[in-house]
């Protein structure tokens, strides 16, 4: 108990608790909003399915590599990467970072 007190009274651990306290408040403020940026019904039944994953800027190289551990990236257009062959279950965590702002079916032109 005497150790917790002298943490708590230490300014560099009082830093330390609020950027953990911080950190883990965005974690789960990014898995409870990403649910919400996936839209739309997606077509068929099957396991997997096309998206059309929408950022507020074009995406780089970084971005499509990430998107890739998800399904196969076919193609950009303007602010949006093509991802094929996603599973649902992995809907909310394709739209999980910060920088994804929607996640929704390709359209079967596309």
């Amino acid at each position: 108990m005497r150790l917790i007190r002298l943490l708590l009274g230490s300014r560099k651990a009082m830093v330390l608790v609020t950027l953990v306290v911080a950190y883990v408040a965005w974690e789960v403020w990014l898995s409870v909003h990403a649910p919400s940026k996936v839209t739309g019904p997606f077509p068929g039944n099957g396991d997997k399915v096309n998206v059309l994953v929408t950022l507020p800027f074009p995406p780089e190289r970084f971005h499509v590599q990430l998107l890739q551990a998800y399904g196969r990236v076919s193609g950009t257009q303007d602010n949006a990467v093509e991802v094929r062959g996603v599973k649902r279950a992995d809907l909310a965590s394709v739209a999980r970072p910060f920088w994804v702002t929607r996640v929704e079916p390709l359209p079967s032109g596309g």
